[in-house]
């Protein structure tokens, strides 16, 4: 019986695959007689695989496989096949699934926009001339009164803030456009300003509010000085109405009539 290959490749795979024991083989046969004093010639025939240690009294462990395969070999009447392989274990436990969390923060500015034209000039809002009742045949009661209104729209594609925020508007005076030089006067006859009101208009929600936009307003009355509304964060177009309803009940003092308005978006 021949265990050698003749004549034929061995190949050898080499594989590494986890959680698989480490290779250890020992394969032993023989064919064959040995010489026995007052036996003479016994026969040998046999194949030992992996041959493991047993208790044996008094002796304790002992490989008898292992002892007769190597003495086959030793008495030249056997062989024998050895395989061991040996690797480094894995420096860590192995994780086959690898958690890891990444915590991503950043910053955005809080930021309120209003587009306003250019330059300076662009917020200079400039009535003309105002008219008033000037005719030679007017009644004494309605000479000099305004004719009607002065109205100014003023309105802007960009404006709003990314965050809660208020929309402020102040005038400078409560009486309105006012004559710094008016000289001298009637009083019960004329009058040396100009009440005006003033509107914004936008579009956006209430303070803390997730919700989708409406339209929304702040009105400052001709009574009125200042006036403010909290928002959440918005963006739309504005639109701002000044309108100075026509004096009527006196005749307005000739000059220059300025005043001013400003409207604030302030990030809360």
């Amino acid at each position: 019986m021949k265990k050698i290959l003749s004549g034929t490749v061995a190949a050898i795979a080499l594989i590494a695959t986890p959680a698989v024991a480490q290779t250890n083989q020992k394969h032993y046969a023989g064919t064959g007689s040995v010489s026995i004093p007052f036996l003479g010639s016994v026969p040998v025939n046999y194949q030992i695989t992996n041959p493991q240690p047993v208790n044996i009294p008094f002796l304790g462990p002992v490989n008898v496989g292992e002892a007769l395969g190597d003495l086959g070999v030793a008495l030249q009447v056997g062989t024998r096949y050895r395989a061991q392989a040996d690797a480094p274990s894995d420096s860590e436990t192995a994780t086959p699934t690898v958690n890891v969390e990444f915590s991503l923060s950043g910053t955005v500015n809080r930021d309120c926009s209003f587009y306003a034209g250019n330059n300076s000039n662009a917020r200079n809002i400039d009535f003309g001339v105002i008219g008033v009742r000037t005719g030679d045949n007017e009644n004494v009661n309605s000479a000099f009164e305004m004719v009607g209104p002065a109205e100014a729209n003023i309105d802007t594609l960009t404006a709003g803030c990314n965050t809660n925020n208020v929309v402020e508007i102040n005038k400078n005076d409560i009486r309105g456009l006012v004559n710094q030089n008016p000289g001298g006067y009637d009083t019960d006859e004329f009058q040396a300003n100009i009440p005006y009101e003033v509107t914004a208009s936008w579009t956006g929600v209430a303070l803390n509010a997730q919700t989708t936009g409406t339209p929304q307003s702040l009105n400052v009355p001709t009574t009125g000085n200042a006036g403010q509304k909290q928002q959440g964060a918005w963006r739309s177009r504005m639109d701002i109405d000044i309108v100075a309803p026509a004096v009527t009940n006196k005749g307005l003092v000739a000059g220059d009539y300025t005043g001013t308005t400003t409207l604030t978006l302030r990030a809360l």
